[in-house]
C-alpha cells in the first residue's frame, strides 16, 4: 500500500487522498484525476451522510483557475475563470452566476495578474470570505474557500492541477 505524505504537515494519509486528514492541504495529485468534496453542514458541526460531490479535473482545466462549488444547490459545479476578471454576482452576465438574495449583482471578482489570482469585493452587501475570513481584497491559492452569500466554493490553481 503506498501512503501520501502531506507536504505541509507531514501526515501519512490513505492511497488517493486529495486532501489532507490533519491540515486539510491540498496533497500532491497526478495530472487527471477526480476529488470528491464532501458535503459540509451549513452550521459546519458535522460532515455530510454520503452527499458528496465528484469532479473530475482534466485537460481542459489546466492552466485556468477553477471555482468548484462546495454546498448550495449549485453543489459540484465548476466555473473555469477567464485569464484576467472573472464577475462573481447575482448579474446573468457574471462568469460565476449566484441566483439568490445573499448574493449582491456585482459582489465580486477574481483577478489574474501573472499567475497570481486574488479575490476582490465590490462592495456586496453580505461580504467576501477567504477560508472564513471577510475580506475586501486579497490572494486566493490552490485549495483556498472562497464564500460568496450563502454558497461556498474551493479554489483550485489549474496550473497545480
Amino acid at each position: 500500500m503506498s501512503y501520501v505524505f502531506c507536504n505541509q504537515c507531514g501526515h501519512r494519509n490513505p492511497p488517493n487522498s486529495g486532501f489532507c486528514s490533519a491540515c486539510g492541504t491540498v496533497l500532491d495529485q497526478p495530472s487527471e484525476r477526480t476529488i470528491v468534496l464532501s458535503a459540509i453542514d451549513p452550521l459546519q458541526d458535522a460532515p455530510g451522510n454520503g452527499d458528496n460531490a465528484r469532479v473530475v479535473f482534466d485537460e481542459n482545466t489546466r492552466g485556468r483557475g477553477v471555482l468548484v462549488m462546495r454546498s448550495g444547490a449549485y453543489s459540484g459545479d465548476r466555473y473555469l475563470l477567464q485569464p484576467d476578471v472573472s464577475s462573481i454576482g447575482r448579474h446573468p452576465d457574471s462568469i460565476v452566476c449566484l441566483d439568490d438574495v445573499t448574493v449582491s449583482r456585482r459582489h465580486a471578482e477574481v483577478q489574474c495578474t501573472e499567475g497570481v489570482y486574488s479575490v476582490v469585493d465590490l462592495g456586496s452587501l453580505n461580504g467576501t470570505y477567504v477560508n472564513q475570513i471577510r475580506i475586501d481584497e486579497g490572494t486566493i491559492e490552490h485549495g483556498d474557500e472562497l464564500q460568496i452569500g450563502k454558497y461556498r466554493m474551493v479554489f483550485f490553481d489549474g496550473s497545480q492541477a
